[in-house]
């Protein structure tokens, strides 16, 4: 369901939202994701939309705020990895 990016960068990042490690393996950080149901997304729109979708309180945010949200992973290639903590 996730690509190799996707995952990677989950594995990579993960400390940005908990405070260890939840996955040391890339095998593990694909069930987790897979578990969490974790969302990529294609665009800074996306994100905005998903956490709209989500009813997450955005008063007063802007575009790179919610790309500074814990839960928002840039994975690189303009996609977003979003897990649902």
């Amino acid at each position: 369901m996730f690509d190799e990016k996707t995952v990677q960068c989950f594995l990579d990042n993960q400390l940005q939202l908990y405070p260890e490690k939840v996955a040391e393996t890339y095998e593990e950080a694909e069930n987790f994701l897979e578990e969490c149901m974790a969302v990529v997304v294609d665009s800074v729109r996306e994100v905005w939309e998903f956490f709209e979708e989500e009813g997450v309180d955005m008063e007063g945010a802007d575009e790179e705020g919610i790309l500074e949200a814990d839960e928002v992973f840039e994975i690189g290639d303009g996609r977003y990895l979003i897990i649902e903590a």
